[in-house]
């Protein structure tokens, strides 16, 4: 794309050098290479009649300005809306695209957080709330026959790792005059652009791969028409769920190396499931870049790479999840994913604990699931301790029948 630099020069750069040189050399008052950050709630009128671009931080903030124009041009969007949380970005696309009356379908398997909201919601405001398995090959007909006014689509989906087509299902949506959301939170746009697949906004939770330090709580909307984005962000200041200067300073310092750190999480993701696919005490392996992985074929096609998320079955249930996670030493027990650390859930005690025992069955949540965000630690370290955790669970007894 062609920009202009900060001496009005016409620059060609690729959307990764924006990333990285985004608000490069904008301190116009010290000649700060890295642009400050802006921490100041107000900012002066020049007169009664004379306001700035800033007036008050929940309106506007100078550094979040900055971090919104990176995220949509990496985006390929119009805009972006920077959020206190990622579900704070779920929160202003609800106010947004939902209403009264209105039919919202989303995946039966969404992420913990997002059917919780999406139930409460449903009383609250009165919409027409459908779940249904948007990995099947029939989705998009089943789209079309339900006619939404919002779909909701989470690919790959949490933790479970399915695989939506988002063409097939833009199609399907817009054919019967409805907005499709796709929630890119697992890929960011290092690995997948939804706007340019047919979506009408993109989700994600900042939070995860975009800041990637697991330092920061954040999110981000963005959108193809820059009269979606105008909406976006009046919910968003209205709610007042806009994300801070701090937040968003740490975000932009993340962003400049979420290329190089992607490559890194890739590589050791496919040495964890060669692993996993070879040992005993697993039962089943859920990614996509698995060629038996049943959404495999589509996401070669939509996504530049298979993600760093890895879900796997292992033997003896939740007992065989308990001796796998005691010991680890290079995995951490705790919730999110995206960070440069690898991590291991336990979903449907951990971030799918707001499901009913009933519907994580039908989502396909055992309790021997676990969920790994695969790091950037050495490959070796990483596959040597699940191992070891793996023995743990072979040291249980009993068979193991994979599946």
């Amino acid at each position: 794309m062609i920009e202009r630099d900060t001496r009005g020069i016409d620059v060609e750069r690729s959307r990764w050098t924006a990333a990285v040189r985004a608000g490069i050399d904008t301190d116009r008052a010290h000649g700060a290479v890295v642009p400050p950050i802006y921490l100041s709630t107000n900012y002066r009128f020049a007169g009664l009649d004379t306001r700035g671009e800033f007036d008050y931080s929940r309106s506007g903030n100078p550094t979040r300005s900055l971090l919104a124009d990176a995220l949509a041009e990496l985006d390929g969007a119009a805009g972006a809306v920077v959020t206190a949380s990622g579900m704070g970005a779920i929160t202003i696309c609800l106010m947004a695209m939902a209403g009264p009356g209105l039919r919202i379908v989303a995946p039966h398997d969404a992420y913990g957080g997002t059917w919780r909201l999406l139930e409460a919601l449903r009383d609250k405001v009165g919409y027409d709330l459908r779940l249904i398995d948007l990995t099947a090959p029939d989705a998009a007909g089943r789209v079309r026959e339900l006619a939404p006014d919002l779909l909701w689509v989470e690919t790959p989906s949490n933790p479970l790792l399915g695989i939506s087509d988002i063409p097939a299902l833009a199609g399907a949506v817009h054919g019967a005059g409805g907005r499709l959301v796709v929630d890119n939170t697992f890929c960011s746009p290092a690995l997948q652009r939804p706007l340019a697949l047919g979506a009408d906004a993109v989700v994600q939770s900042s939070t995860k791969y975009l800041n990637g330090h697991s330092d920061v709580i954040a999110g981000v909307v963005t959108a193809g028409s820059a009269e979606l984005v105008e909406e976006l962000a009046w919910w968003a200041n209205c709610l007042g769920v806009t994300g801070g200067a701090f937040d968003s300073y740490l975000t932009m310092r993340g962003l400049r190396t979420l290329r190089v750190r992607m490559a890194a999480h890739l590589a050791n993701a496919a040495a964890v499931v060669d692993a996993l696919m070879t040992h005993s005490a697993v039962e089943r392996v859920h990614y996509p870049g698995l060629a038996s992985h049943p959404g495999h074929e589509l996401a070669a096609r939509q996504m530049d790479g298979f993600g760093a998320i890895v879900s796997f079955e292992v033997a003896h249930g939740e007992k065989g999840v308990a001796a796998l996670v005691a010991g680890l030493k290079h995995f951490s027990l705790a919730e999110s994913l995206g960070g440069v650390e690898s991590l291991i859930v336990h979903p449907s005690s951990m971030t799918h604990a707001a499901m009913p025992p009933e519907v994580q069955k039908v989502a396909g949540l055992t309790p021997g699931l676990v969920r790994v965000s695969v790091g950037i630690e050495d490959a070796d370290d990483l596959v040597a301790d699940l191992r070891a955790g793996l023995a743990r669970v072979q040291a249980l007894g009993g068979n193991s029948i994979r599946a």
